[in-house]
């Protein structure tokens, strides 16, 4: 077979290809929301991962670490919850950050069998020098997106998303 006829074979099975995928109604990709949100999420994560590489921080530590300042006390098993992380996945996670000196686990007052989370010292400045490198990294995301309102919106919609809908019950 020649060039020019492989070519036009080629050709061929990809028009009979998209005629099949059009009857199908095979969406374009553009058009998937799902597709649309992991391709904006590797965005988000690569600039965190470049912004925060000084740092050596993973976006799972930032938010943990975020949660531990916001609400000291929490147990370990209400942060992992919280943020969707497997147990065994949380408690290596928090070793990390213990051997690090940023954060600690001390015995629940309540309940002596459950930890409750702590920054250290150290973490607590750390959390600071964390959030000026956070600013930045939102700020770029905030103006690509064009403001702060256009953010809230944003936000607004991803919430919506998040929320459970009355057909999930029946599904």
């Amino acid at each position: 077979m020649t060039s020019a006829a492989g070519n036009r074979k080629s050709r061929t099975v990809r028009e009979e290809t998209g005629a099949e995928a059009a009857k199908l109604a095979v969406p374009e990709m553009e058009e998937i929301i799902g597709y649309k949100l992991r391709l904006a999420q590797l965005l988000v994560f690569q600039d965190f991962i470049e912004s925060f590489s000084e740092l050596r921080l993973r976006p799972a530590e930032f938010s943990v670490l975020v949660l531990i300042s916001r609400f000291p006390g929490l147990k370990q098993t209400e942060i992992a919850e919280r943020l969707g992380i497997k147990r065994a996945n949380f408690v290596a996670l928090m070793d990390g950050l213990e051997s690090r000196g940023l954060a600690e686990r001390r015995k629940s007052e309540r309940d002596k069998r459950s930890h409750s989370l702590h920054l250290t010292a150290e973490g607590h400045q750390f959390v600071h020098d964390m959030l000026a490198v956070w600013k930045s990294h939102e700020q770029r995301f905030v103006a690509r997106l064009g403001g702060t309102e256009a953010r809230d919106t944003f936000i607004e919609l991803l919430n919506r998303l998040l929320q459970p809908s009355d057909t999930e019950s029946s599904h």
